[in-house]
């Protein structure tokens, strides 16, 4: 049995609430957003990410967008700032999945997003 990975989770109850929209089945729609809420949950804040969102809208279960803001910190522990950016997530036959961060790379902080939400994105969901 393949394990349950956030970010199949997340695409799979995407798709299970839009189905529910188009059938208008209310009562299911509202448990697939609870479920997709829980989900996106689990993924990292704190630490300089703040404001994580799912773009419901415009994302698909081929390709799953996500915004947030990283507070900046001097070596001295002062704030320097944020930076935007945009977590999109998309298929890959071999690895499951590929993760894309857009935004600027201040103080290189790309590398550790990608290491953080790379582990997220990829953790059993265990239930």
């Amino acid at each position: 049995m393949d394990k349950k990975l956030v970010y199949s989770e997340i695409s799979c109850a995407l798709q299970a609430y839009r189905n529910c929209i188009q059938s208008g089945n209310e009562i299911w729609e509202e448990k697939w957003e609870e479920r997709i809420e829980t989900l996106v949950d689990r993924l990292p804040s704190g630490a300089g990410i703040t404001t994580l969102n799912f773009d419901m809208e415009k994302s698909n279960p081929n390709k799953l967008i996500f915004t947030f803001s990283y507070a900046h910190y001097t070596e001295y522990g002062f704030y320097d700032g944020y930076t935007d950016h945009k977590l999109i997530v998309t298929p890959d036959l071999y690895y499951g999945a590929n993760l894309n961060i857009t935004g600027r790379n201040k103080n290189d902080v790309k590398d550790y997003l990608y290491e953080i939400f790379n582990s997220a994105m990829f953790e059993e969901v265990i239930e």
